[in-house]
């Protein structure tokens, strides 16, 4: 069973830059992954996604271009580089492990198998 502990998460002002950690512990690193996030009030939502072999990656549509997903199966880490921050951006990010081949939409939440406890990420104006 897979354990996720997310870091890296705090205060940051607008137009700001964060990096978000995603640490796996007791698996393998045949997983996709994925990060998500929580807004007060708003349903959880899609941010970024990677293959097992990081070769692909998706993006929700207003990260694109200031968010990049990346990892290091070496040290069983995924990352979330977020740039241009604004005040949405503000939420509870969560990481999520896939199995391999269990699922082939990463933007849903059913499609993940292990989540994180998330980390708090809050843009001031």
């Amino acid at each position: 069973q897979a354990q996720l502990v997310e870091s890296g998460g705090g205060l940051v002002q607008a137009g700001g830059s964060l990096r978000l950690t995603c640490a796996a512990s007791g698996a393998s690193t045949n997983y996709n992954m994925g990060w998500f996030r929580q807004a007060p009030g708003k349903e959880r939502e899609f941010v970024a996604a990677i293959s097992w072999s990081g070769g692909t990656t998706y993006y929700g549509d207003s990260m694109k271009g200031r968010f990049t997903i990346f990892r290091d199966n070496a040290k069983n880490t995924v990352y979330l580089q977020m740039n241009s921050l604004n005040p949405e951006d503000t939420a509870v990010y969560y990481c999520a492990a896939s199995f391999i081949g269990r699922a082939t939409n990463l933007r849903t939440i059913g499609s993940y198998d292990y989540w994180g406890q998330g980390t708090q990420v809050t843009v001031s104006s």
